[in-house]
């Protein structure tokens, strides 16, 4: 018997999906895999496939099950922290989720809308402001710092500090850190949050932490901890995903010059090309893991009580029974057909997973991409690359796809 193929895959170049998702999908979409510690749990990669493990009440989502796959050494070493709702099981999950979901709904997220416009504005002003007569990186001008300042306003982070934090963050999560880097930018983190909550505790305003402390904590729901780790998932969680999509749609958008063209005469296409967008790019591709707490069958598959699941969100979302012509890329597929799109349905790509553990704060991520694409070739119509497409700074081949550096003129 030879052994599975190793995982994750390589994207073949730049943006790329790996190849070997299109081969499984046409022959074999349910097979094992090889992981970095010589575990070999399932790949599924056929959206239909992928829906059935997402929203299976018998496969768990907690990290610290034996068989649970983690997709390294440093994964195995977080999954020993104290989890939050994001790796724990019903009925906990929904508990604990239920705490900060009232802040993401799209009604709570419309009456956010003008706050992340004025965000955006001001971040545009001062790039314009600065000039372009050098290249400008747009990650470290407007990609990183937009997302950072919602969240944290949202969090309720003094605005001093967000310089100090975003540029935390950026060392966290880059890439390009030295894990000890990343592990004591992590520390700063988690220690600034911890002072936050117990500030919160003493003086409470009007923000998340301080709704952790006065409704969960001190009537007991939650302890000190919970709070802390919550607030930091919220701080870091998607803020990694949100800097890549917002860099990977102006690429997109350079890259297809007629759907550019579209997207400035009419800036209400925005929402089509967001959902396009997030499911061109998944942009958390490795996050949708599961073990198995029974034997299951799927697809012909007898799938054994702790054995693992990896879920590919980034396959299901190019799976040609659900998304025809898959690889293109087309802001008019989510439009509908009596206004010249193709009308199909935008909530079936995978950008934010599926199911009950859908990404909590979908809707605050759909509005400050699609104010970022309504506002920005508005305010900057003549943005372009200051480097061939060739020389972008991409992300390892083997994790999620995102851009490092992006520099821009106008």
């Amino acid at each position: 018997m030879s052994s599975p193929p190793s995982f994750p895959f390589a994207r073949p170049q730049a943006w790329d999906p790996p190849a070997e998702y299109a081969k499984l999908r046409a022959t074999n979409p349910v097979s094992r895999v090889q992981l970095w510690d010589g575990s070999q749990p399932w790949l599924v990669v056929k959206h239909k496939d992928v829906v059935s493990v997402l929203t299976d009440a018998r496969l768990s989502k907690e990290r610290t099950r034996p068989g649970f796959p983690e997709m390294s050494a440093g994964g195995k070493e977080a999954a020993k922290n104290k989890p939050t709702f994001v790796d724990i099981d019903p009925p906990r999950h929904m508990q604990q989720r239920s705490m900060v979901e009232p802040l993401f709904t799209y009604d709570a997220v419309a009456r956010l809308r003008p706050h992340i416009q004025k965000t955006a504005d001001m971040l545009l002003d001062a790039m314009v402001q600065g000039g372009c007569e050098q290249p400008v990186d747009l990650v470290e001008k407007f990609a990183l710092p937009l997302p950072s300042y919602i969240i944290y306003g949202i969090l309720g982070v003094p605005f001093e500090d967000l310089e100090f934090l975003t540029q935390q963050n950026a060392i966290r999560s880059n890439g390009s850190a030295t894990a000890t880097e990343a592990s004591n930018a992590n520390k700063t983190l988690l220690d600034y949050i911890g002072k936050l909550v117990d500030q919160r505790a003493q003086k409470p305003e009007d923000d998340l932490i301080s709704k952790l402390v006065t409704e969960q904590v001190k009537p007991g729901h939650i302890e000190r901890s919970d709070a802390v780790q919550i607030a930091f998932l919220m701080l870091v969680a998607g803020n990694a995903t949100m800097v890549n999509m917002i860099n990977l749609g102006v690429v997109a958008l350079l890259r297809n010059p007629s759907q550019l063209e579209m997207l400035k005469a009419d800036p209400s296409l925005s929402p089509a090309f967001v959902s396009e967008l997030c499911r061109y790019h998944t942009g958390s591709a490795m996050a949708t893991r599961r073990v198995a707490k029974v034997d299951i069958e799927l697809a012909g598959h007898t799938i054994k009580a702790g054995e693992g699941i990896i879920a590919a969100t980034q396959s299901a979302s190019r799976d040609e029974d659900v998304f025809p012509d898959p690889d293109t890329f087309d802001i008019l597929r989510f439009v509908n057909k009596e206004k010249g799109g193709r009308g199909e349905d935008w909530y079936k790509a995978m950008g934010y997973g599926w199911g009950e553990h859908r990404c909590v704060a979908e809707p605050l991520a759909r509005a400050e991409l699609e104010i970022v694409f309504a506002t920005l070739f508005q305010r900057l119509p003549a943005l372009k690359l200051a480097i061939p497409f060739e020389e972008i700074k991409w992300t390892p081949p083997d994790k999620d796809v995102g851009i490092t550096e992006l520099p821009v003129m106008w």
